[in-house]
């Protein structure tokens, strides 16, 4: 039997560093509640760099796995959905733009299962609009946790990325829902025989 040595472990590199991120969520959000903001940015940056770390990981040496594809995406959603509750909770951002941004990936992972419970199963690929949207929200919740931080403000500046990371939530969801609703079929002709 072979040993699992350093090639294995360097094999599951990108899964180990989304399993830090996902174990940084916790941290992150009990460091918000306990007014720790300079640690609570450190730790959401060092987790934000992981994300774009294990995706080129990923690709450069072609370490893709079928666990990368389910662990990467949660631990983002994980990471950006409990921050972003957490700031509200300390009314450091807008509550409807956390609730338009929960209730978008609430509407994805429904619309997976419900697909799945249909034995029509969708396999959702991030889409460009996404990718950006969560570039996005990433930037907001580091800009915030640097304000409280470092003490200082951006004024219009803050509402304007507000702004802008809600129309880019808007924009994601409406995709994703077209692609369902494309996949599932609810959007094509009626069936003649009816």
């Amino acid at each position: 039997m072979r040993s699992k040595g350093p090639v294995h472990v360097f094999k599951s590199l990108p899964n180990l560093i989304s399993l830090f991120r996902l174990a940084c969520v916790p941290l992150v959000v009990g460091l918000i509640l306990s007014e720790a903001w300079l640690e609570a940015f450190v730790l959401f940056v060092l987790a934000g760099v992981s994300d774009a770390l294990d995706g080129f990981l990923a690709k450069r040496f072609d370490l893709a796995s079928r666990l990368g594809s389910y662990l990467d995406p949660m631990a983002d959603k994980a990471l950006l959905v409990c921050t972003f509750i957490t700031l509200a909770v300390m009314g450091a951002v807008w509550t409807p733009l956390v609730i338009l941004i929960v209730s978008r990936d609430v509407m994805i992972v429904g619309g997976i299962l419900l697909a799945w419970l249909l034995h029509h199963p969708v396999h959702i690929d991030p889409l460009p609009i996404s990718k950006i949207n969560t570039a996005a929200q990433l930037l907001l919740a580091g800009t915030i946790l640097a304000m409280r931080a470092y003490d200082f403000s951006l004024g219009i500046g803050l509402k304007g990325l507000m702004v802008g990371v809600g129309l880019l939530t808007l924009a994601s969801s409406a995709a994703y829902l077209r692609q369902w609703l494309q996949h599932m079929d609810v959007l094509g002709a009626a069936d003649p025989h009816k």
